[in-house]
């Protein structure tokens, strides 16, 4: 095996089944990977001891007849999930020196079924952010380049798709707010799955926006993604808006069969000034799709352009809420002031703990839940957020599943859109519509723009319908044969 780094998770799985390979030295091989991989600033703790513990528990699972589909799979762990006794900050200044006594359910579940941790991943700060340029630990580089020149990886996961990208891990965790997972993994060429809201557990992750944060997966082949979204997925009664519903096996949906079935095409994501190629790559994914037996069929989704401007009050709003326990007081970061009492505690701690845009959104979020502004804004935002709900549920009568772009570019250069929130806040355009509904959906890398930056296609399924998500995913990723990788210039 001349790379181990370059298997995919159902490769190393066979593998390590019939004894060709162990978990330790897949993990050895990865931890190398990671300390290679440093220029992408994609890892803020390592774990490697942690790591090769847990790989000879794997082996000895392994050995015992015990394996499930992640056992002794080298995985990275986004920072907003609660890993017990190792840094947990959501990238944030003000949770300086966070180590939880408690685990995230997502993790816990992946540590059950053998899974081994390298550490934990960048991210934008609190997950707010589409180009991973928030984290407190500076920003992650994409591996892939526009020639000489830098580009994000996107966000919020940036750390989790620059790693599985940069094969310095074969799958990671990630979390979808508004685009969170699916964007990310269309500016790398990786594979990015968002479940149902409700389908993965929130206990133990760093809350951002409670009724939008959604767990799912990075990987870079769609089955690697249903293979690992399987581990994760599950009731979890620790949280109240888990759903008790079996978790069914999303690798046996990939059957490679979607004739008869209808694929929507909704008019609306046919946006003004949209780049060519993007237009002309999802154009290509209709035509993958009729030639694999498929239907297409026009739909509507008319609430569609009041999404980005709902998203931009319901989350800021929640998050304004969900980070006011961060005070200084129990634990994290704590600045005093000479003299000064416990407010004064209090506003330098939060002053000097969080970034720009968490400061940005938790003002939004706070100016529109204010008295007199509440209904205008906060309450008006919920009821248009069921209208874009109702679409959805509208066109679902009528379809299997809806395809659309990913993103409305490619990656861009650092700095580029940081200096303009509404520009940066555009890129989820495509994404945040399904997050409001609360959708599975996936993101497929599909081509490359002309400067050689990966594009992927989104597609969209009916609420507990991952199964259908993942099979016309497959289909597409057979369809599109995306077989190009990032030149290794970090190594």
């Amino acid at each position: 095996m001349t790379d181990l780094t370059k298997l995919t998770i159902a490769d190393a799985r066979d593998l390590l089944k019939k004894g060709d390979i162990t978990s330790r030295e897949l993990t050895e091989a990865h931890i190398e990977a990671v300390e290679a991989a440093d220029a992408l600033n994609a890892y803020i703790a390592k774990t490697p001891e942690m790591a090769l513990e847990m790989a000879d528990k794997a082996d000895a699972k392994i050995k015992a007849g015990e394996q499930t589909g992640m056992t002794g799979i080298p995985v990275g762990i986004k920072d907003l999930f609660a890993t017990k006794g190792v840094h947990t900050q959501a990238c944030s200044h003000i949770l300086d020196g966070f180590k939880p006594e408690y685990e995230s359910t997502v993790s816990q579940k992946l540590w059950d079924d053998g899974a081994v941790m390298l550490g934990k991943l960048n991210m934008d700060e609190f997950a707010m952010g589409s180009s991973n340029e928030t984290s407190y630990y500076g920003p992650v580089k994409n591996p892939w380049r526009r020639g000489d020149t830098d580009t994000v990886p996107g966000g919020s996961s940036g750390g989790s798709v620059a790693s599985v990208a940069g094969f310095a891990a074969m799958g990671a965790t990630a979390s979808d707010t508004g685009g969170s997972i699916r964007q990310p993994a269309s500016f790398t060429g990786t594979f990015g799955f968002k479940p149902t809201y409700g389908r993965c557990s929130r206990y133990g992750m760093v809350a951002f926006a409670s009724s939008l944060d959604q767990a799912g997966t990075i990987t870079r082949t769609v089955r690697d993604g249903a293979i690992m979204m399987e581990s994760i997925a599950g009731f979890d009664a620790k949280d109240s808006t888990s759903v008790d519903l079996p978790v069914p096996n999303f690798e046996a949906a990939l059957t490679g069969d979607i004739r008869g079935m209808k694929i929507g095409i909704p008019q609306e994501y046919h946006l003004a000034g949209m780049p060519g190629e993007i237009e002309a790559l999802w154009h290509q994914g209709i035509e993958w799709m009729k030639a694999a037996g498929a239907e297409i069929v026009d739909i509507n989704l008319p609430h569609t352009k009041y999404a980005l401007p709902t998203y931009y009050i319901v989350a800021p709003a929640e998050a304004s809420s969900n980070l006011a326990r961060y005070d200084g007081v129990r634990y994290g970061l704590r600045e005093t002031v000479q003299g000064g009492g416990l407010v004064d505690m209090y506003e330098a701690t939060r002053a000097a703990g969080f970034g720009d845009e968490v400061k940005r959104r938790i003002m939004i979020g706070t100016y529109v839940l204010s008295a007199g502004y509440y209904d205008a804004y906060y309450l008006k935002a919920q009821k248009v957020r069921q209208l874009i709900a109702n679409d959805f549920k509208r066109a679902f009568e009528k379809v299997d599943a809806i395809l659309t772009p990913t993103a409305p570019s490619a990656a861009f250069a650092p700095g580029e859109k940081s200096d303009d929130p509404i520009a940066m806040y555009l890129n989820d355009v495509f994404t945040v519509p399904a997050s409001l509904a609360g959708l599975p959906g996936s993101s497929v890398p599909a081509g490359l723009d002309a400067n050689g930056l990966p594009l992927g296609l989104q597609i969209l399924g009916k609420p507990w319908d991952e199964e259908t998500v993942f099979k016309v995913s497959g289909v597409m990723e057979e369809a599109a044969n995306f077989t190009a990788k990032p030149a290794e210039w970090w190594r």
